[in-house]
């Protein structure tokens, strides 16, 4: 460890639903250092499944506030004991699971900035909560205070409009409304609210650290054009709650520097800066490197879209968040629920369960399937509201069945065009520098990848993102510091690994798709509308 002690570096932690994570990342933007905790094996008293606690509703979902802080106890500890050097450390930034939120209770403060560094952190927290147990993303008890929401502003669209998104249960909102309506006097007794990331970095401060407003645009409180508080979502929501949130901050704001806590009792350097902490989404983005006009895809259980977007769309689907990295833009997630599972299913039923018969199919079609096309959703799809499977021939006639080989390339290429479409409806374009990183389970088969390229019109990069809400928040550390310099985020991870070409568009594929586009979104809208609604 002595060999890496002595290297100039930035941290990137992550405080994600089922671990606390730290990376160190040396100036060259090499990771050299990473622990984690994991809350399940690591804090057993917390009796925790996954990091959470589902309750009887089968709705409620919290995590413990405490067992986030004693898991940043564990990791800290651990450092110190491995020898490694926090004298070394310029900067730090962290992720945090998006839309949990924290309670601290009247007086808290002043408990962060008289902390004793011969105690552990835990130690001295333990009353410092009004709510002990955090709502975090997995709750979906609050449908009642999303409609309530969404009429105080005139809509669900007019919502989307004005914060990003339409009213979900899981955003934070909605989660406060809830608390202040069935809890008042834990409400009352509360003197800041913070999001999961604010909170950590309030750890860190010694102080109530501000939301930024990547973060804060999961909220639903948010106006993302403006980033100001939307007064009249915080009066559909709780009584003062402008004075329990505090003001919003640019993603790339140095918050202060570092607590006299973690001088003392650790041997940080007194002017080492705390830069806003901001969600997992947004530092996975900083940690992929996207720049305007890219597009990731995460192509896992569930396929999510992430979106460096200029002028966003509001649209009753997907997310627009402001851009982390670059305070003039925003980005946009998109989630499709019909992912790898999809894919396994159609494999089994067409390709004898074989990935390699598989790619052989798509290797033996020909780009646009003949016209062939499909939908695919064997669960409720979220991006568009659709069940079943529904098959088209070039004629647009209704068909109960493909050919295995055609069955194949309908479902592929049926996934990457509802991508585009609901990109586009955000308000995305293919730029001529367009890049696409690919990543999860699908991303090691070639063939598909090549269809990716092909319905985008663009190359398809491959990049390992394992670490990418740390790795990012060590990246967003470094432009931080650089911030008021006005070194754009590009520039400041530009010695970062490079994610490796794994496919470019077929020559004649625009022709072929730009063709098909409009084609497959007409025929999903004559889906939908022949498609009851999920149930309330």
């Amino acid at each position: 460890m002595a060999e890496q002690a002595a290297r100039p570096c930035c941290l990137g932690w992550d405080f994600s639903t089922h671990l606390v994570k730290v990376v160190a990342v040396d100036a060259e933007l090499n990771v050299f250092y990473e622990d984690s905790v994991n809350f399940d094996k690591d804090l057993l008293e917390f009796g925790t499944q996954g990091g959470v606690h589902v309750h009887e509703d089968g709705l409620t979902v919290t995590s413990p506030v405490l067992m986030w802080v004693q898991a940043l106890d564990i990791i800290l500890e651990r450092m110190k004991a491995s020898g490694f050097d926090f004298s070394q450390v310029l900067a730090l930034s962290g992720a945090g699971q998006q839309h949990g939120s924290v309670y601290w209770k009247a007086g808290a403060s002043h408990v962060l900035t008289s902390l004793s560094p011969d105690l552990l952190l835990h130690k001295q927290l333990q009353a410092c909560f009004s709510i002990r147990d955090s709502p975090v993303w997995m709750d979906s008890s609050t449908t009642v205070q999303c409609r309530r929401l969404e009429a105080a502003v005139g809509g669900a669209q007019a919502l989307s409009c004005l914060t990003g998104s339409r009213a979900y249960e899981r955003f934070t909102g909605n989660q406060i409304a809830k608390i202040y309506q069935q809890n008042p006097e834990a409400y009352a007794h509360t003197e800041r609210i913070s999001l999961v990331s604010s909170f950590a970095a309030s750890l860190f401060l010694g102080s109530y650290a501000p939301i930024d407003y990547s973060d804060g645009s999961g909220m639903n409180l948010l106006q993302i054009q403006d980033k100001v508080w939307s007064q009249v979502c915080l009066r559909a929501c709780a009584p003062h709650l402008e004075e329990k949130l505090g003001s919003p901050v640019p993603s790339c704001s140095v918050v202060g520097a570092i607590s006299s806590y973690f001088v003392q009792r650790y041997g940080f350097p007194p002017g080492c800066k705390v830069v806003a902490f901001t969600g997992d989404n947004p530092a996975s983005l900083a940690g992929m490197k996207l720049e305007e006009g890219d597009i990731a895809v995460s192509l896992g259980t569930s396929d999510t879209l992430f979106l460096w977007l200029q002028e966003p769309m509001a649209a009753l689907e997907g997310h627009i968040f402001c851009n982390p990295v670059d305070a003039q833009h925003y980005m946009a997630l998109l989630c499709f629920k019909n992912g790898s599972l999809m894919r396994e299913k159609i494999r089994d039923e067409s390709a004898s369960c074989s990935w390699s018969d598989f790619s052989e199919a798509l290797q033996s079609t020909e780009m646009g399937n003949g016209g062939n096309l499909g939908f695919y959703f064997d669960v409720m799809e979220i991006t568009p509201e659709i069940t079943g499977r529904h098959r088209f021939s070039a004629e647009n006639r209704q068909v109960s069945a493909f050919p295995g080989a055609v069955e194949i390339r309908a479902l592929i290429e049926g996934q990457f065009m509802a991508k585009r479409i609901h990109a586009e409806g955000l308000g995305y374009r293919v730029m001529p520098k367009t890049k696409i990183l690919a990543t999860g389970g699908a991303s090691h088969n070639r063939d598909i990848l090549q269809v990716l390229a092909d319905v985008f019109g663009a190359p398809v990069y491959v990049t390992d993102t394992a670490n990418s809400a740390c790795v990012g928040s060590a990246y967003r550390a470094f432009h931080g510091l650089a911030a008021g310099t006005d070194v754009p985020f590009s520039e400041m991870v530009k010695l970062a690994p490079n994610p490796r070409l794994a496919a470019t568009p077929s020559p004649g594929a625009s022709q072929v798709y730009e063709a098909l586009l409009p084609r497959y979104a007409k025929l999903e809208q004559r889906i939908l509308s022949q498609t009851p609604g999920p149930p309330e």
